[in-house]
């Protein structure tokens, strides 16, 4: 009999090859590829085209009971969710060690807990003291969340399968699950696939939401197989600087909801606090109007999100060389603005040091942001605040062009309740809204032009 091959898997993209080495030919990823446990003689010669059950079909409008959706008892938690839990789905929750997953799922569950759901939360890499002692902290010792600290799937579902469906069950995390069927150290591609698709299998028989927190590799991706992202119905992750008070949950993949949607979050001494509206949060301390300032109205899939741009022109010595600095946006998008602004209006920052900053520790990355860091570069340039009250969003192309972008109206009505009187936007850039005047420009001449001769 021929001795089975060994497999080895690359962590980062989910290729297979059969000798070990220290790139991934596919995706080039370095020190990516793990063993995999070799197939076995039964399962290579077993043939699965015979001796199963037969599948019972539906018909798309069958008659039927829908899933109900259950609420957290967190409206920011459940706006990224699309609307709340969905029974029998899979979440896969990711972010940096320490932003506050933890944290976040417990207060989840101890909400669901108290409102008469059962709740089961399994920790595997805290003992259950230490995660009483956060529940304390936090207020929340007296729910009725079961807790357990264990790290064998076999326990864990026999313990499940011994009770009453819970409606919610929380894994934390999936990298210290390990699975007796599968050779390998917990954390390893084979082990996490594995753990995870028993547990998913589970909830999806037993109607459970299921929410495995997950581990996150240095450039913030989430560690493990890539197919383990497949295998879930919604990925979530959990952003934020610990500098800032602030966290954003961010809907990643959602099958149930749109994606892209936010959930905005403040840490306070009590555990993570909502802000029902982050605008305010981003915008706190702008009393007085500065050169550089300009305010944008961002869109995170259906939330309107205002948020300031600050530019900074630092002006130096003949000879000296430019320091071009930024943060909280693409630092390739900077430097082809600069490059239109010296190009199509005859501004010089050649001799200038830029710097660039999303106040708040925010990220952005909508193309809509172009006009507004136009804005805040020149008016740092001119040494001249810009208009008070105004909002700025465009895209600008590499002709100076300033072009529409989606969700025109969703953006001015947000600057409107927060006391922003004007929009500077696209001229073709949709429907006009009550209380808020629209400035059209074509072109980053015509924003040079006004910010220039504002007085």
């Amino acid at each position: 009999m021929a001795k089975p091959k060994r497999r080895y898997v690359c962590a980062a993209c989910g290729s297979v090859t059969h000798r070990w080495q220290g790139q991934c030919a596919d995706c080039g990823e370095w020190n990516s590829l793990s063993e995999e446990a070799p197939e076995t003689a039964f399962s290579a010669k077993h043939d699965l085209s015979s001796g199963g059950r037969p599948l019972d079909f539906e018909a798309l409008d069958a008659k039927g009971d829908m899933p109900q959706r259950r609420s957290t008892g967190l409206p920011e938690f459940d706006r990224a969710l699309g609307g709340g839990l969905v029974p029998g789905s899979a979440i896969l929750m990711g972010g940096d060690p320490g932003i506050g997953k933890s944290t976040l799922l417990l207060q989840a569950a101890a909400k669901i807990a108290q409102s008469g759901g059962n709740v089961v939360y399994i920790s595997g890499e805290e003992a259950a003291g230490q995660v009483r002692l956060r529940a304390e902290r936090l207020g929340l010792a007296g729910a009725p969340v079961l807790l357990a600290s264990a790290t064998s799937v076999r326990d864990i579902l026999t313990t499940l399968g011994g009770m009453a469906a819970p409606a919610l069950v929380v894994i934390d995390s999936i990298q210290t699950m390990h699975s007796d069927m599968i050779e390998g150290a917990p954390g390893t591609v084979s082990q996490v696939r594995a753990s995870a698709f028993e547990l998913i299998r589970f909830a999806k028989e037993a109607g459970s939401a299921l929410v495995l927190v997950g581990h996150v590799t240095k450039d913030g991706s989430i560690a493990g197989p890539r197919v383990l992202e497949h295998m879930v119905d919604v990925v979530m992750s959990f952003e934020g600087e610990r500098s800032h008070q602030y966290r954003i949950l961010r809907s990643l993949k959602n099958r149930f909801g749109p994606v892209d949607e936010i959930g905005v979050f403040a840490m306070a001494g009590q555990g993570l606090e909502e802000v029902g509206n982050p605008s305010s949060l981003f915008l706190s301390g702008r009393e007085d109007p500065v050169p550089g300032s300009a305010v944008f109205p961002a869109v995170e899939g259906t939330r309107p999100v205002l948020i300031e741009i600050q530019a900074l022109i630092v002006r130096l010595q003949s000879g000296a060389t430019p320091r071009r600095a930024v943060v909280g946006w693409d630092s390739g998008r900077l430097a082809m603005l600069l490059a239109v602004l010296e190009a199509r209006c005859g501004l010089n920052f050649s001799s200038a040091e830029v710097y660039l900053n999303v106040a708040g520790g925010y990220r952005l990355s909508d193309p809509a942001a172009d006009l507004a860091v136009a804005a805040a570069l020149v008016s740092a340039l001119s040494d001249k605040p810009l208009p008070s009250g105004s909002v700025w969003f465009g895209e600008v192309s590499l002709a100076g062009e300033v072009r529409p972008v989606a969700h025109s109206s969703l953006r001015q009505r947000e600057a409107g309740k927060l006391g922003f009187t004007s929009a500077v936007m696209a001229s073709d850039n949709g429907q006009s809204v009550p209380g808020m005047r629209q400035h059209a420009v074509t072109n980053l001449r015509q924003i040079v032009d006004r910010v220039v001769a504002e007085e």
